[in-house]
């Protein structure tokens, strides 16, 4: 019996059975020998024999054969192994062929890369003093850097070898002094989340100074901002007037003791392909190394253009005004009419800019992927924490009077036990949530979560990035500004208190909520002027992402322009209630 595997695809394991018939001896005495194999599944040993795939092969991997029953195994019947095996091996290559990445074909091979790779590292100064390091995924099995080695110094020999839970199955054998005894990355746990939380195929760990200080540029930040850079661009999921953010998580003594934060991280930008650590350095990773490492170079290219551009005055996390991608995405002027842009300022100058948030100033995506998961994490534990506290309490009556409205399942009276309020308001919320239901109940709880997040330096406002200078060349040309969401006021202050561009409140007048009327309505937007005091309906300017929130505002006599963002829903070709769609803030006017 033979047991063995095949080293692109280790999962798959094979029996074969060798048969050695002994014929009757020859008159010169030679004994004739007749070899069979079977191919079934069976359990992975200990590799002793080598045997290689023909050349011409397209995986021209190697096979491992294990443990034989009979005495010294022949290494000739490698070819027999070769040979019943060629079509399980065809079958694994073309699964892997139409996979969604390709990944490393042998741990051989990811040994070498990684050597490679670190020395060419070590060159740019990412890893030099033995710090920072690589790791690749081959197979199901995970080549790991040692900790403690000279980065540029490395062997193949020195590289360790995990599986995909992270359980060492291969541990380096001792180089003799001065080296230091083979010890396991301590960004083993580190490397490990971006492989369990990303389905990475390699991960690269760098302390370049360039990442070290781009996490200083602004102090207590926890994202890194920057646009408007062609080097964009070479960061998946991303165009050139996109507004790249890199979350920044706080450094700790040890190493492994940053996990916890860059999960965190990692759960809350599914759009970052990195994570910065605060006076540290920064872990990339890609679905292949060739993309980590692209992806790796391209950050660093641009956290040295932020410093640079920085000691000149030049901030890249805000836009330059008066820049804007093309024509909204390639949403067409409508009626075949001049440009959007231009017609916008050939009107009038308003009294008063009013403007949505979710599509508009902020993307959806940071809405959707950022704040309403941080809530929906933390409505029990914010509840049970905060439960007496007289806001909590304001919050959990709406949701009764709520229930109520609609008859549904009913908030236990106040008196009742904590844990069944705590239970029935999480359901609740839970529900409304599901059902994007915009009600003042849960925009006011979700408010006082996100209040906690913002001001624990957990959360920082993500808005694009024309905003700030837009706000700030509206107010000095004495226009007022006003913010009309569905989330609550408390929260809309908040998140324009705690943006990447500072403290934006200074530049707005005022905040409405869906205390004002639903959005969709056109009495809200009646309500709205009249809080503004402004001779007419027209002299107001509404700027939102949403056909029907446009259409109760023209109802009311309010100018509109509808703004279309990457990631927002398409607007039809015609029927708009307005002839002004923008792609900017800078071309409002």
């Amino acid at each position: 019996l033979v047991d063995f595997r095949i080293s692109d695809t280790p999962s798959k394991l094979f029996k074969i059975r060798f048969v050695s018939r002994v014929a009757k001896p020859a008159a010169s005495g030679a004994v004739h020998l007749t070899r069979s194999c079977v191919v079934g599944s069976g359990p992975q040993t200990s590799g002793t024999v080598q045997g290689n795939l023909p050349s011409r092969h397209p995986l021209c991997c190697p096979i491992s054969i294990a443990r034989c029953s009979v005495g010294n195994f022949d290494p000739l019947c490698a070819v027999a192994v070769v040979r019943a095996t060629r079509q399980c091996i065809t079958a694994a290559s073309t699964q892997a062929a139409s996979g969604t990445h390709t990944i490393m074909s042998s741990v051989d091979e990811a040994k070498e890369l990684i050597c490679q790779m670190c020395a060419s590292f070590y060159t740019q100064g990412w890893v030099s003093g033995t710090g920072g390091g690589m790791s690749v995924k081959a197979g199901d099995r995970i080549v790991m850097a040692p900790s403690g080695v000279p980065k540029e110094r490395m062997q193949p020999s020195d590289m360790f070898v995990l599986d995909a839970a992270g359980e060492i199955l291969e541990t380096p054998v001792a180089r003799p002094a001065p080296y230091k005894p083979p010890k396991l990355s301590e960004c083993a746990p580190l490397f490990m989340s971006a492989y369990q939380l990303r389905d990475a195929g390699a991960v690269i760990h760098s302390h370049s100074v360039n990442a070290v200080l781009a996490t200083m540029l602004t102090e207590g930040a926890s994202e890194f901002h920057i646009t408007q850079l062609e080097m964009i661009k070479g960061i998946a999921g991303h165009g050139f007037y996109d507004d790249l953010v890199i979350p920044i998580i706080e450094n700790t003594a040890r190493e492994c003791e940053l996990t916890d934060r860059l999960q965190a991280a990692i759960k809350a930008y599914p759009k970052s392909s990195a994570v910065l650590v605060r006076r540290h350095g920064i872990y990339v990773w890609g679905p292949t190394w060739v993309a980590a490492k692209t992806q790796a170079e391209c950050y660093d290219y641009l956290f040295e253009s932020a410093i640079k551009l920085r000691q000149l005055g030049i901030d890249t996390s805000v836009a330059p005004m008066h820049t804007s991608p093309p024509q909204a995405y390639g949403h067409a002027a409508t009626n075949g009419a001049e440009p959007a842009a231009k017609r916008a300022k050939t009107a009038a100058k308003p009294a008063a800019i009013v403007l949505d948030i979710e599509g508009t100033v902020a993307p959806i995506s940071y809405v959707t992927e950022v704040l309403y998961p941080y809530a929906k994490a933390r409505l029990q534990s914010h509840l049970e924490a905060t439960f007496d506290d007289p806001q909590t309490q304001q919050d959990i009556q709406l949701f009764r009077l709520q229930a109520e409205q609609d008859s549904s399942a009913p908030v236990p009276p106040v008196g009742s036990g904590k844990g069944e309020v705590v239970a029935a308001v999480v359901a609740a919320a839970q529900a409304d949530m599901a059902a994007d239901r915009k009600g003042t109940a849960l925009k006011a709880l979700q408010g006082h979560i996100w209040r906690g997040g913002f001001q624990g330096g957990e959360l920082v406002a993500r808005l694009y990035p024309d905003v700030a200078p837009a706000l700030e060349g509206w107010a000095a040309a004495g226009i007022k500004v006003y913010i009309y969401s569905s989330g609550s006021r408390a929260a809309q202050r908040d998140l324009f208190s705690h943006t990447a561009a500072g403290d934006l409140r200074r530049h707005l007048s005022g905040f409405f909520d869906t205390s004002s009327g639903a959005k969709v309505e056109k009495e809200s937007y009646d309500n709205i002027a009249l809080s503004l005091g402004v001779d007419a309906p027209g002299d107001v300017l509404f700027a939102t992402d949403s056909l029907p929130e446009a259409q109760a505002a023209t109802a009311a006599g309010w100018r509109v322009a509808l703004t279309v963002r990457e990631g927002n829903k398409p607007l039809p070709e015609s029927g708009l209630p307005t002839s002004q769609v923008i792609s900017s803030m800078a071309d409002l006017l």
